[in-house]
């Protein structure tokens, strides 16, 4: 695993520059692609993808969030069938299975509408013998990216690297029992929230997104998925 010194970024665009820096030996490989947690995930990815000249996609995960407090991942889900659950908060705040079931079945709705609404259209990349690099803006508890991870393996890449400009640097060492390698840009103790590591960390909203995504993709026709 590929840990540095702790690094406050001006916003997404630096973060994905800066980590595109720690990326470079993946530069201008064809069996390349990056894969980005939306929604904050994706202008990081997008710079990481220019910089690397690789293909740009979404991979879409949405978090379980605890009742009541949001913003604390009880897990997370990724496609029709992965869910990675966080046992230590759902055991310390004593969750209910049907509460978790419940939150489960939302959130996948949720990730075939957002697929829908990235992509336009457009057919997911091929990751299958390739080289994914999954990218989001920082990692916290990880459950998002462990999902994602989790999911990515059944599509078959030869090679997973999960890359964050920040995260907790726990969370980075677990995702090595999930990804090939791990490049957490600025891991330092103690971890407060990804957010702290930015001076701009405003929301990101879908139209963005779709911006960037539909921007990639007009320069990586070829190494989509035939439709259909």
């Amino acid at each position: 695993m590929s840990l540095s010194s702790q690094h406050v970024f001006r916003n997404r665009r630096e973060a994905g520059q800066f980590l595109a820096e720690k990326l470079a030996r993946y530069r201008h490989r064809k069996d390349t692609v990056v894969l980005a947690l939306p929604r904050g995930g994706v202008p990081v990815g997008f710079e990481v993808a220019r910089a690397l000249g690789a293909p740009l996609d979404v991979f879409v995960v949405r978090k379980l969030g605890l009742p009541g407090r949001s913003e604390l991942a009880m897990g997370a889900v990724a496609g029709a069938r992965t869910r990675v659950l966080n046992d230590q908060v759902i055991e310390q705040y004593g969750i209910p299975a049907e509460i978790i079931e419940a939150a489960s079945a939302r959130a996948r709705r949720d990730v075939e509408r957002r697929e829908e609404i990235y992509r336009a259209g457009r057919p997911a990349i091929d990751v299958r013998s390739k080289i994914a690099i999954v990218v989001d803006d920082g990692l916290a508890t990880g459950s998002t990216m462990r999902a994602a991870l989790v999911a990515l393996r059944e599509l078959g890449p030869a090679r997973i690297v999960a890359a964050v400009p920040a995260g907790a640097e726990r969370s980075c060492k677990e995702l090595e029992r999930h990804a090939d390698e791990v490049v957490c840009a600025s891991a330092p103790a103690p971890f407060y929230a990804v957010g702290a590591f930015y001076h701009e960390f405003p929301q990101v909203a879908d139209s963005q997104v779709r911006e960037l995504l539909s921007l990639a993709d007009s320069e990586h026709k070829p190494a989509r998925a035939p439709s259909g």
